[in-house]
């Protein structure tokens, strides 16, 4: 544990003992979870710590991963509805969010709700709808309500979008804009189990008897805990770290790292925000009532991957965003 001031030391303590006493229901998500869901153990968490930052994910990964499954199982397993979405060059912003609906009799609109109106959202291949599409989206995620007509209507907590794409069929796809990708507070890349998942995958599902999750969470609970995470604590020197390691993909001639000609943008705000908020869930679920570097490290990958736009030449040195990300992240020092 760090050394604190004698200032905060009896607070880390009193926010320890909330952590451990709150985030016991990650265990009881944890077993329910796997149950279903064989390894897979990166993604779980990573629902976990969007579920407690508030923060929505967007998921890379070929056919058959699990990536619906898992979700629709935490939605089972916190009480919460959940809705899948699948996007295709067709769908229309009102298959998504809704449409007003004439009433010929009275002569009135009335207003049709859409999908959108849910708690745990799956965009299936996201990048298969046009930008209409992808803009209808933008609210949702950023203000967590939705515009219909004249009507504004808030969306209810917790709400998490949680969009796949394929990487491998790019056949028929929309680049998602820069603005839509900026708005998800992950974006990980999940790959193959191993061999003995693999097995077990194989052993478990080729049986025709489905497994039954129960509900072990309330809404209630996730935004109590929200609360907690929000109380975890950060030093000053983590936060200095935070700034440096944004900056540095920004402006890496002052930290004397060799990638400018590689980097055309650099991580927006968000990314700082995001790195404090996802660093503090992280805490949360190891159950810790401080944020260490380690923390930072964990999630570093997942939130500027995306937030990092690279330049011709680097993609002539076939240098990507994630080894710009590495590269940042052994040369800044650590607090």
């Amino acid at each position: 544990m760090p050394d604190f001031s004698p200032k905060y030391g009896q607070n880390i303590k009193e926010i320890n003992d909330k952590v451990k006493e709150a985030s016991l229901f990650v265990q009881q998500l944890s077993a329910e979870l796997s149950k279903v869901i064989v390894g897979q153990r990166y993604l779980i968490d990573r629902l976990f710590i969007a579920l407690l930052a508030n923060g929505h994910i967007l998921i890379e990964g070929v056919p058959g991963l699990a990536k619906t499954l898992a979700v629709k199982t935490l939605s089972s397993c916190i009480q919460t509805k959940f809705q899948r979405i699948q996007f295709t060059p067709d769908l229309l912003p009102a298959d998504l969010i809704g449409t007003l609906v004439y009433n010929p009799k009275d002569g009135n609109f009335t207003t049709k709700k859409g999908p959108i109106f849910s708690n745990l959202i799956l965009a299936d291949e996201i990048n298969r709808a046009p930008a209409k599409v992808q803009s209808a989206l933008l609210e949702a995620m950023q203000e967590r309500q939705v515009t219909i007509g004249e009507g504004t209507f808030s969306l209810q907590d917790p709400f998490l979008v949680l969009a796949t794409q394929n990487p491998i069929e790019q056949e028929g796809t929309y680049p998602l804009p820069e603005a839509q990708v900026d708005r998800f507070m992950l974006k990980i890349k999940i790959g193959y189990p191993d061999k003995k998942e693999e097995k077990e995958i194989m052993e478990r599902m080729a049986g025709h008897d489905p497994v039954d999750v129960a509900a072990v969470v309330t809404p209630d609970d996730i935004m109590k805990a929200r609360g907690i995470v929000n109380e975890i604590y950060m030093d000053e020197k983590i936060k200095d770290y935070i700034v440096d390691l944004i900056y540095a993909t920004r402006t890496p001639e002052e930290y004397k790292l060799d990638i400018k000609n590689f980097i055309a943008y650099g991580a927006s705000p968000r990314a700082s925000i995001y790195l404090k908020i996802a660093s503090k869930a992280h805490a949360f679920i190891r159950g810790r009532g401080y944020v260490t570097p380690e923390d930072i490290k964990a999630v570093g990958m997942d939130i500027l991957r995306h937030r990092i736009i690279v330049t011709y030449e680097a993609e002539a040195e076939e240098m990507t965003s994630e080894d710009i990300v590495k590269k940042v992240f052994d040369e800044i020092e650590v607090p």
